[in-house]
């Protein structure tokens, strides 16, 4: 009989384990400097914002558990005030992402450049564009009305990435244990910059943050970019399109 209740009680107890939700796991937290080209005045600490970071699996639990990893949120790019907010956008390839124009005049999104590229066309004020990223890469974007409206979309091949805030932070969640690529970019530095950011990193239980990455802002780099058809921008017509 007393045999009996401990393996009843033995069995209720593995049940209430088993059923408990698995503790979380902190996120992996990266630490990013951008050092500003030496021409730049240095009577202000460094912006860091807008450094994008990801981490792909090399071992094969983490390769596991990236499969099935659930799908994220479609993410916005939107466009208000003569802008693309977010300014640099991480996902992994094969999502889509929405393009609303909240300004009340018409707005356009195209990128001729690497990564993906596309032409939405012109489309007005309340109305939304979506556009699927299968490509792997960097895709510059920009509108053809507005010039000074310009942003960064990266298609990775994993689900681990983040983008820094001013401070230089970027916080992966759910990240498994295991060994990682870590890759970075920015897009005031050069493509040899960033090849030399990448390295192998280790995340374990006590080892989830990566410190120390420094990011060039490099002279050689210009974001200066034509319209879509190749030309210089012109002034856009005063009616509908935007002062």
């Amino acid at each position: 009989m007393e045999r009996q209740q401990f393996v009843r009680y033995g069995a209720l107890f593995g049940f209430f384990l088993f059923a408990l939700p698995l503790a979380a796991q902190e996120p992996v937290t990266i630490h990013v400097t951008v050092a500003p080209a030496a021409s730049k005045a240095k009577k202000a600490p460094p912006d860091s914002g807008n450094v994008a970071a990801w981490l792909v699996p090399l071992d094969a639990a983490a390769n596991s558990a990236t499969s099935a990893t659930s799908a994220k949120a479609e993410p916005l790019i939107i466009q208000k005030n003569k802008m693309f907010d977010p300014h640099v956008t991480v996902v992994q390839v094969g999502s889509s992402i929405a393009f609303p124009n909240e300004d009340p005049f018409f707005h356009n999104v195209f990128s001729l450049y690497n990564g993906k590229r596309f032409d939405l066309g012109l489309y007005e004020a309340g109305t939304t564009r979506t556009l699927r990223f299968d490509k792997l890469g960097v895709s510059y974007l920009f509108c053809n009305i507005h010039e000074n409206m310009s942003a960064v979309v990266i298609a990775v091949d994993t689900p681990y990435y983040g983008v820094s805030d001013h401070s230089g932070t970027i916080q992966i969640a759910d990240v498994p244990n295991g060994r990682y690529a870590f890759h970075a970019f920015y897009e005031r530095s050069t493509a040899d910059q960033l090849k030399s950011l990448e390295h192998i990193v280790t995340i374990a239980a006590g080892s989830r943050s990566i410190d120390g990455v420094q990011v060039l802002e490099s002279p050689d780099v210009t974001l200066a970019h034509k319209n879509k058809y190749g030309e210089d921008y012109v002034p856009p017509p005063s009616s509908g399109y935007g002062p």
